[in-house]
């Protein structure tokens, strides 16, 4: 089977648009693929490095939330980052043969120092994210890393960083990893804006049932349908944005044409949607309850997990240090 890599930052608690845009998309590829999928909280420290504290809590939770949404240990090797310290080593030699240019037209680094005016990031680990992220994939050289279309800029860093690695050292060490590509749904938040941590407008995995009905209740529809009796347009509703990622076609169809004639109420649009939601998250909760019951299955899972990624990582490790000439028996 060939290999698929891919890993989330424990920067907050996982919601509804981490699971519809990428945790789902894990649980199917794991049936095809060798999988390794990890919590890559080195990565949450470039740009919450001043809370350190927070990353170990979300990192468990975002543990939790992978076994909950189905990632099955059986099917895939589910690790912890920073657990796995050859992933260090390698971004140590890469960022030695890595231009610096390549990192400052890197998409994200520029994105993220425009989104992000509260804390100071002008690091090297920020600017070098995309070095360790790069080892990351390689280290298990991974034939595959599943991507939405816009995210495919992305991944060419690694690409271009194996390619260089192996010409420079005249050995094929590492495959260039390809995008999978998938179509992940947009998952609107609550506010209309896309569902984001950094915007507060998520409906969370944790979140107990009462808390997401009131989130669902309370959020705005069509502002210009100013009564009841009113028609309104459906687009222009965040309300019916989700509807088209949780709800059936045939319910979206009725939704829609109550809308435009007044014959469905908002109310009643959000009590369908939080029966479709609850239809999703009811099996996740369950199952985090039965797994925060018995934490010693997690920890054995994670223990398991990082003892296979481990044997796979000081393989190429070897491999790499044999290449540069620097293993020493």
């Amino acid at each position: 089977m060939e290999r698929v890599l891919s890993g989330m930052q424990p920067s907050g608690y996982l919601h509804l648009g981490n699971l519809m845009g990428a945790l789902r998309n894990w649980v199917s590829l794991q049936d095809r693929y060798e999988c390794f999928y990890f919590v890559a909280d080195w990565h949450a420290l470039t740009t919450n490095y001043q809370n350190p504290s927070l990353i170990r809590q979300y990192t468990e939770d975002l543990l939790l939330n992978f076994l909950a949404a189905g990632l099955d240990p059986e099917k895939c090797t589910i690790f912890v980052q920073s657990r796995i310290l050859e992933h260090a080593e390698l971004h140590i030699l890469f960022s030695m043969i890595t231009p610096l240019g390549w990192l400052e037209r890197v998409p994200t680094y520029k994105e993220k120092k425009e989104e992000i005016k509260d804390r100071e990031i002008g690091t090297y680990g920020f600017l070098g994210y995309p070095v360790l992220q790069s080892a990351d994939i390689l280290i298990y050289r991974a034939r595959y890393v599943p991507v939405g279309v816009d995210q495919v800029p992305h991944l060419e860093i690694s690409r271009e960083i194996a390619r260089r690695f192996n010409y420079l050292y005249k050995r094929e060490v590492f495959p260039e990893p390809e995008p999978l590509l998938a179509e992940f749904p947009k998952v609107t938040g609550l506010d209309g804006r896309k569902m984001s941590k950094s915007y507060d407008n998520a409906i969370y995995l944790n979140d107990p049932p009462e808390l997401v009905e009131r989130k669902i209740l309370t959020m705005v529809t069509d502002t210009q349908r100013a009564r009841r009796s009113d028609p309104g347009e459906p687009e222009r509703s965040p309300v019916f944005q989700l509807h088209k990622v949780f709800s059936s076609e045939e319910e979206r169809r009725e939704i829609a044409e109550g809308c435009r004639t007044a014959g469905i109420g908002c109310i009643d649009c959000k009590r369908i949607l939080i029966k479709n939601v609850f239809k999703v998250l009811e099996p996740i909760w369950q199952k985090r309850q039965e797994l925060t019951k018995r934490p010693e299955i997690l920890k054995e899972i994670v223990n398991d997990g990082i003892n296979r990624a481990t044997r796979v990582a000081q393989e190429t490790m070897q491999i790499v240090r044999e290449t540069l000439g620097m293993y020493y028996p």
